[in-house]
């Protein structure tokens, strides 16, 4: 399947543009192909396009000499290749070792025993004990590793049903773990809390790679104040942990700050090429952009569109984001459109379809 982002008149488009079957193997190679002869059959150049997104893919997609991108960078020879930055987020939510790790797969294994399907009564009974105790919910959310972070929905349901979880699982080695556990659980729940909301906010229909840009640098900056503030016993930015923090000893404390210094610093490893993504001034606001620190080449282009009335009230009502793609802006003035469509038009994700 591929999926296509376009320009059409003043919208942003996205749309499947074919499904084909690949009636011989899956190399690189044959895949090309079909995007090849697909597009001479309808008459539209390669060189239309200006960048391809892969999530995680197959070997056969991203290999270095015969996979697809590289029949396509022999195709186009300026494309720009974007990773999807959810499933960048997903590998940098991944990343748990020691007691964290440990912890994370007791929840998995308790979440498991109680809702595997071979033991549905396990299932009856937890809802009732939970009905019993009035509890909020009444089903433990399965963690699975195809749908995205759902390891933070997991954890936090299980946090909150924890009253009713080790009751139900007290004669149980297991139950015991996950006692000893228990400020490891409540931490990873605050984290992964995050992460989901840092999940949410990358995805939406006007998401693009500025915008993407612009969530992940405030989410590492964020990054640092949490673990200074959880240094200094501040609990504010964690809900769960807060709930026993007389209880936490320096050496969670420790754990926890050093869990947050790594994921900031794969954060800044796997966005490496966001972060230093250059944004001209003009992009964000061209009408408090200064032309003199413009590239020469764009200064009188940039001069124009500061005093074009239709042009400044179309960025009134819509920001940056509705004046760039508006028809008579990018057709008027073609050298700014041409330095900022990669902004726009690329997928920041891959596209999500059901």
């Amino acid at each position: 399947m591929a999926f296509a982002r376009f320009l059409e008149v003043d919208e942003i488009r996205e749309e499947l543009i074919f499904a084909l079957k690949l009636t011989t193997d899956t190399k690189g190679e044959s895949i090309f192909k079909k995007l090849e002869v697909y597009f001479e059959e309808n008459n539209i150049p390669l060189k239309n396009i200006v960048t391809c997104v892969t999530d995680g893919a197959a070997t056969a997609m991203i290999r270095r000499y015969r996979g697809f991108s590289a029949y396509l960078k022999k195709a186009v020879l300026n494309i720009v290749y974007v990773h999807c930055v959810v499933h960048r987020q997903h590998l940098v939510a991944k990343n748990l070792a020691g007691r964290l790790h440990e912890a994370l797969g007791h929840v998995i294994k308790a979440v498991n025993l109680i809702k595997k399907k071979k033991n549905a009564l396990q299932d009856r009974l937890f809802q009732q004990l939970c009905g019993k105790n009035n509890e909020e919910f009444e089903r433990l959310v399965l963690h699975t590793e195809v749908r995205l972070l759902s390891k933070g929905n997991c954890l936090q349901r299980f946090v909150a049903l924890w009253d009713s979880v080790i009751p139900f699982l007290s004669e149980t080695k297991l139950g015991q773990k996950l006692v000893d556990a228990k400020s490891d659980i409540l931490c990873l729940s605050d984290i992964f809390g995050k992460l989901s909301v840092l999940n949410k906010e990358l995805q939406g229909n006007d998401s693009t790679l500025f915008s993407c840009k612009e969530v992940i640098t405030a989410f590492i900056g964020k990054l640092k104040l949490f673990w200074l503030n959880l240094g200094r016993r501040e609990f504010a930015q964690f809900p769960s942990l807060a709930s026993i923090s007389t209880e936490l000893l320096d050496a969670d404390l420790a754990v926890y700050v050093d869990h947050l210094k790594q994921l900031h610093n794969d954060m800044e490893t796997h966005f490496s090429d966001l972060l230093q993504m250059t944004v001209p001034d003009w992009f964000v606001d061209p009408f408090i952009a200064h032309a003199s620190e413009v590239d020469v080449t764009l200064q009188e282009n940039v001069i124009e569109v500061q005093n074009d009335t239709a042009a400044r009230a179309r960025f009134k009502r819509g920001g940056r984001h509705k004046l760039w793609i508006n028809q008579g802006v990018y057709e008027k003035y073609p050298l700014l459109w041409k330095e900022v469509k990669l902004l726009l038009l690329a997928f920041p994700l891959f596209p999500r379809r059901t």
